[in-house]
C-alpha cells in the first residue's frame, strides 16, 4: 500500500526546518568570521569551510526530500543517511589535528555516492511518473549508478588505468547528457493529455477553497488536493 501525501508531511516540515536552521547558523558563523574584524587565519578559514559543507550537505538533503511521499522515497531516505558520511569526515579534516586511517577514501567514496543518490532523486522526483521520458530516465539511472561505482572503486584502490579514466569519461558524458535531457523533457516538454505527469487543473471556483486549506492546514496545495482525492476514491470504493 502507498504512503499517503499526508504522512510525510511532518517529517518534511522537520527536515526543512532543521535544514534550514543548521545552515543559518552556519552562515551566520561565516559572515561572523569575515566581518570579526583582525586577521583572516586559519580560524577563520575552517568557520568559512564548514558554511560551505553545512550548505552543499544541505541543498543535497533537500534533493532527497524531494522524493518524499512518492513511490521513491527509499531512494531519498538512503541519500539522507549516505551523506552523513562525507559530511562528517570533511568536518573531521577541516577541524582535526591529525588525519588518521583512510579517511581521505571514505570522504571520496562517501560523496560521491552522496551526489549520485542527490542527482537521482531530483531525476526521479521530477521525472518517474513521466511516461515520455520513461527510457531516457532509466538509462540515465543506470549510468549514473554506474559511474558512482567506477569512481568510488577508484577512489578505494587509490588508482586507476588510462582506458579505464576513458571509459568514465564517456560514461559520464553520457551521464550528464541524460539527465539534461530528462528534466528538460520533463519539465518544459509538451504533455499529453493521458500522460500520468499531466497537470490536473483546478476549477477556478475551487481556487480559493483550495489556498484557504492549505494555509489552514500549514502544507502545499498539492497536498489537499491529494488528500481530496485519497478521500473521494476511498469513499467510492467502499463496500
Amino acid at each position: 500500500m502507498n504512503e499517503k501525501p499526508s504522512d510525510t508531511a511532518p517529517i518534511r516540515r522537520l527536515v526543512v526546518a532543521l535544514t534550514i536552521g543548521s545552515f543559518s547558523i552556519a552562515a551566520l558563523m561565516g559572515v561572523i568570521a569575515l566581518l570579526g574584524g583582525g586577521n583572516f587565519g586559519e580560524r577563520e578559514g575552517q568557520v568559512l569551510v564548514t558554511t560551505l559543507i553545512v550548505g552543499t550537505t544541505s541543498v543535497a538533503m533537500l534533493c532527497y526530500l524531494a522524493t518524499a511521499g512518492t513511490r521513491f522515497q527509499a531512494v531519498g531516505v538512503v541519500g539522507g543517511i549516505v551523506v552523513l558520511a562525507p559530511f562528517a569526515t570533511s568536518l573531521l579534516m577541516v577541524w582535526a589535528d591529525e588525519i588518521v586511517g583512510d579517511l581521505y577514501q571514505l570522504f571520496g567514496v562517501g560523496i560521491t555516492l552522496a551526489a549520485t543518490l542527490a542527482q537521482l532523486s531530483l531525476l526521479l522526483a521530477l521525472a518517474g511518473d513521466r511516461s515520455r521520458v520513461r527510457v531516457v530516465l532509466w538509462a540515465t539511472v543506470v549510468l549514473a549508478s554506474v559511474v558512482a561505482v567506477i569512481v568510488s572503486g577508484m577512489i578505494a584502490a587509490e588508482d586507476g588505468s588510462d582506458g579505464l579514466f576513458r571509459f568514465l569519461g564517456v560514461l559520464a558524458i553520457l551521464d550528464v547528457l541524460g539527465t539534461v535531457v530528462t528534466l528538460a523533457l520533463a519539465l518544459f516538454g509538451n504533455r499529453s493529455a493521458d500522460d500520468p505527469g499531466a497537470p490536473v487543473r483546478i476549477p477556478p471556483r475551487l481556487e480559493q477553497q483550495v489556498s484557504a486549506a492549505a494555509a489552514e492546514q500549514h502544507v502545499p496545495r498539492d497536498q489537499v488536493v491529494a488528500d481530496a482525492l485519497d478521500r473521494y476514491f476511498s469513499e467510492r470504493l467502499a463496500p
